[in-house]
């Protein structure tokens, strides 16, 4: 029920639970209903040891079990079944950017909030960690609508402390965090350089998925004559040429070339990868990716 007097907590909540019930419909109709195949696994975990027999692989044996004296055992795996997830979502200034509502940050929190609200209909394990060149938020993995609530509050209530990206120190604490395999989804714009080796490490411990957050005015600046502009994470201002073909060809070059380079790494190491637009509705494209994991393995 609409009310006026509603707190801007409640608003967004609201705006949130619009968005999952559209993606809840999409997804009743074209995953027959398996929606939470983005909260399952898509691998094997270690489940027990059993003792060797005829055939077994030498590499499934447990060394250090067999080593006991009670006979040779080799490890067994169950399909997992539910992990826990962790967002990993950049808060550094370059998210700043985008329409009044439609920063990448918004856009970023926003998808963050869907999927709590969808792990807590789920009753699956979901956490979030908001960094920038330093861990700025982190809240355990865990279950309910409390716990969802409280996530999402405590996201939207964040004023980061520093305005520098490195996403590669943000991995590389969040795999200091996780002690288990895990489904991972990391959201930001990867305007950074050097996160390659700390990417990598994060797609072969972890079940990855990256979102890259895009905005049209960092492709194609309109042309304003010479202007000031501010670099929202250094604080330095610089005067450009907006109007130059070349100042134009250089900085649509780097967009380009920004956005290139994190498809070819999640293709090199076969991590899905999703891009949005801060002007277009992601939540079809949110469905499309449930579809994509239904279909590479979140069936039983």
């Amino acid at each position: 029920m609409n009310s006026p007097t509603a707190t801007p907590f409640q608003q967004i909540v609201r705006k949130l639970r619009q968005m999952e019930i559209r993606i809840l419909k999409a997804a009743d109709a074209q995953l027959q209903g398996d929606f939470n195949s983005v909260f399952k696994g898509t691998g094997l975990e270690f489940d027990d040891v059993r003792l060797y027999q005829y055939g077994d692989e030498v590499r499934a044996i447990d060394w250090a079990v067999s080593s006991k004296g009670h006979g040779t055992f080799v490890k067994t795996y169950k399909e997992e079944r539910e992990q826990s997830v962790l967002l990993l979502l950049d808060v550094s200034a370059s998210q700043q950017v985008g329409a009044a509502g439609r920063r990448k940050l918004d856009v970023g929190r926003e998808i963050c909030g869907i999927l709590a609200l969808a792990a807590a209909r789920q009753d699956a394990q979901l956490g979030i960690m908001a960094f920038s060149d330093q861990k700025e938020l982190y809240l355990a993995p865990g279950k309910g609508i409390r716990h969802a609530y409280t996530l999402i509050k405590r996201l939207f209530d964040l004023e980061p402390k520093s305005r520098h990206t490195a996403v590669g120190a943000g991995i590389k604490q969040a795999l200091g965090l996780l002690k288990r395999r895990s489904i991972i989804l990391l959201i930001s714009d990867f305007i950074d350089t050097n996160y390659e080796r700390e990417l990598t490490m994060l797609a072969r411990k972890h079940d990855l998925v990256v979102i890259q957050l895009l905005d049209q005015r960092e492709r194609e600046f309109p042309p304003l004559g010479i202007i000031p502009l501010l670099d929202q994470e250094s604080g330095r201002t610089v005067w450009v040429n907006t109007s130059s073909e070349a100042f134009r060809a250089r900085y649509r070059a780097t967009y380009e070339q920004n956005r290139d380079q994190i498809g070819q790494i999640c293709r090199r190491h076969r991590t899905e990868y999703l891009s949005i637009a801060t002007d277009a509705d992601f939540v079809p494209q949110l469905v499309k990716l449930f579809r994509q994991r239904n279909q590479r393995g979140g069936r039983a």
